[in-house]
This record gives C-alpha cells, structure tokens and sequence, in this order.
C-alpha cells in the first residue's frame, strides 16, 4: 500500500493574497454534550485556524464555554441547535460527532440531518460515527473511526470494502493510518506515544473538516492525517510523549507552515 508523502500535500488549497473573508472556507461543528465538553472544542480549536468561518452548534453548557472563549476564535459563531439547519444549507462542510454521547438523541439528530441533507461534504466522527445508521451514509463523506469503533460499527469487514460498499471515505486511525475511498487506499506512517491522549483524534477530525472545505474529500483526508503526524511528532521532539491535544492543536499551524508555504 502506497504511503503518503509530503509532495502530495502541496496540493493543498492556501489562501490567496487578495482573498475576502469567506473565500477561504465555512465549517459547521456540531459535537459535544452534557458529558464530554472538550472534545468539540478541540476540533474548533484547530479548525478556527485554517479556515475563515467556524459555526459551532453544541449544548447550552459548551456554547456558554465557547461563548466565554470567544476572543480566541476568528469569526467564530455559536448557534443553538434548534438553528442548525439553517446553517448546513450555507457552510462548505459538516463536522458531527466529537464529543457527543451514544444515546438516542445523537442517533436521532445524526441519522436525521445525513438523511435530509445527502448532497453535502460530511464529516462523521465519534459519538455520531458509532450510532451511525449505514443506510443513510452521504455519497463522499468522511468517516473517521479508530479500531474500535471500525468494528462496532462495521464488523469484521475491510476497510476497503466499507469505502467501496458506501461510496465513502474511511480513515481508519491507529499506529498507521489506512485511508481509503473506495478506489485506492493509502497508509500514512508516524505519530507516537504521545497520540494516545484523549482529544487528539477530535483535533484530527477538526483538522480533516476544515481542510476539506477547500480541497478534495479524500486529499483532505490524507493530508490530515499526514500533518496530525507530523504535528505529534514534532511535539514529541521537544517533550517526549507529555503533551496534549491542546499542544496537539496549537502545534498544527506551525507543521502546515513547514510543509505547505
């Protein structure tokens, strides 16, 4: 299986000088709940970065921490859930899942909005990827699952076979990541002990969000990973494995500037 390489990655879209605000992409995050607060906040977090609009939609107690937050998020936007919809129809790509629970509430609103809304880029990650119903899996959307939630959800089946089955994106994540969209799969090395910290997978799944708001779904999905890597790689240089997924998020920017500019 071939490997991914940095050369792929000048692929990517950057900003053009003269852009405007909004040109450089528009991401809707829907995540969290009463439990998990930081996991959506994380993917925020790095996707307020790179992209130029952040609409986030979580519970009242994580839109308040948000809402407090404000000034470190670039033209970020809290909205509640009962407007989400109003915000699908405009923004470039739909982030659901990190933070939110496995209870009939996360299946109800997940499987509802991937059913009404098919045409639009998704990204499906943690809580929402595990009460995930297969019938309603949007053509191209992006799924994210370590291991475990692989065969939760799908069983023994291969990686390959699911991409090519639902016409979607797998990034299966662990020591090596496997990346397949139903045509080619790809292996993207690296990452360290350091990784296994609870909320670097929601980084990554913030990370591959805000990148395909402006780029393929599958190249997105690759270069994710690949610089989620290299991030945590970078940190570990430095710290060894104590870091967490806030250094995680903080160090992304700088690996991009390195690989990309």
């Amino acid at each position: 299986m071939k490997q991914v390489t940095t050369d792929e990655l000048k692929k990517l879209y950057t900003p053009f000088p003269d852009s405007h605000k909004g040109q450089n992409g528009r991401l809707l995050v829907i995540g969290g709940s009463h439990l998990f607060h930081a996991a959506s906040l994380w993917s925020l977090t790095v996707a307020s970065r790179i992209v130029d609009l952040v609409h986030y939609c979580s519970v009242p107690e994580n839109n308040a921490i948000v809402q407090k937050a404000k000034k470190e998020f670039r033209n970020g936007i809290v909205i509640l859930r009962e407007q989400v919809e109003e915000y699908i129809g405009e923004d470039d790509v739909i982030l659901i899942g990190p933070g939110m629970t496995r209870d009939k509430e996360t299946e109800s609103l997940t499987n509802g909005l991937l059913k009404k809304y098919p045409k639009k880029q998704w990204v499906i990650d943690a809580g929402a990827l595990q009460m995930l119903d297969l019938s309603v899996i949007p053509k191209n959307a992006i799924l994210t699952p370590h291991h475990g939630e692989f065969t939760h959800v799908f069983g023994n089946e291969e990686v390959a076979s699911v991409a090519k089955k639902y016409q979607c994106i797998v990034l299966l994540k662990g020591e090596k990541d496997i990346a397949c969209d139903g045509v080619q799969c790809r292996s993207i090395a690296g990452g360290n002990a350091g990784m296994t910290k609870g909320g670097t997978g929601d980084v990554l799944a913030g990370l591959i969000a805000a990148l395909a708001c402006k780029n393929d779904p599958f190249l997105s999905t690759i270069a994710g990973s690949f610089i989620n890597k290299k991030a945590g790689d970078a940190l570990y240089e430095k710290v060894g494995p104590y870091f967490n997924a806030t250094d995680l998020a903080g160090e992304i920017p700088k690996t991009m500037k390195g690989l990309l500019i």
